[in-house]
């Protein structure tokens, strides 16, 4: 069976329902991570959105920050919710997808802190609070043993020359310089991850899923960066038989800053 997966960095559940429900009448994924939330459990618009068809609903959330959550057409079981660095925060939420077959995928939907303005972990507090989250993903998915694994999310950094609209002036800007880059690429390596964006399209053209608003025209401007990302298990990277970045959700009205990114998977 196809099953499609998307990942949107929504920037509030709450006053972006009308663009989710957009979102999935256009392109109805079968599964739907959502990350910034920034909405507690008991405030999560679940009657919105099983009206939407996710009678499957997980969440990960706090008041006013972070939060994950996903939406399934399919069940969800063995739902886990991991807390990292000792903070607290809502930032991962994992469930494997009942695909009523044999091969049933386990989903991690992150949010990984953004880190501040400065890139140093000595002066800046949050930007040392990322290196430390990231060296936990290491850690953790280093350890882990199920091979059909897929991993989405705001990972808040662009790893590639041609994920930013500029590698020379970006490089000493939080998301995309060299000790972000290999701290993810530290992740990456823990379970041979495959970067499913970046199979698809080689490394000398520009994706973005990132486009800031403090850009009037940002579709003009097109000061982008790639900070949403679906990685796949070595075991599930033979299932991938798309990906793609819905650009134009971007300038619907009142948006997130970020685009949903899709992919399918022939289970």
């Amino acid at each position: 069976m196809d099953i499609t997966i998307a990942t949107w960095n929504i920037n509030s559940v709450r006053l972006r329902t009308p663009l989710v429900e957009q979102f999935t009448r256009a392109h109805r994924p079968d599964v739907l991570c959502l990350q910034e939330t920034k909405c507690p459990d008991g405030q999560f618009p679940t009657a919105a959105i099983r009206k939407m068809g996710y009678e499957h609903i997980a969440f990960n959330g706090q008041s006013g920050y972070h939060g994950v959550a996903i939406l399934s057409r399919l069940p969800l079981v063995d739902i886990e919710k991991r807390g990292f660095c000792d903070k607290g925060d809502a930032r991962h939420i994992a469930a494997t997808v009942d695909t009523g077959g044999k091969l049933r995928p386990r989903l991690h939907n992150f949010y990984v802190p953004a880190g501040g303005d400065e890139p140093d972990p000595l002066v800046n507090a949050k930007f040392a609070h990322k290196l430390r989250f990231l060296r936990e993903m290491e850690a953790w998915f280093g350890g882990e043993h199920d091979d059909h694994l897929v991993l989405v999310g705001d990972l808040n950094i662009a790893p590639l020359e041609h994920d930013v609209w500029s590698h020379k002036q970006l490089l000493k800007v939080v998301s995309h310089t060299p000790i972000e880059v290999e701290h993810l690429g530290r992740v990456r390596a823990s379970r041979d991850w495959i970067d499913l964006m970046r199979r698809d399209v080689p490394a000398d053209e520009k994706i973005y899923t990132w486009w800031s608003y403090r850009a009037r025209d940002w579709a003009a401007v097109d000061k982008g960066r790639r900070l949403d990302h679906i990685w796949l298990s070595p075991a599930l990277a033979g299932s991938a038989t798309a990906v793609s970045v819905v650009r134009d959700a971007r300038g619907w009205e009142r948006p997130s800053d970020h685009a949903p990114v899709i992919a399918t998977l022939s289970l």
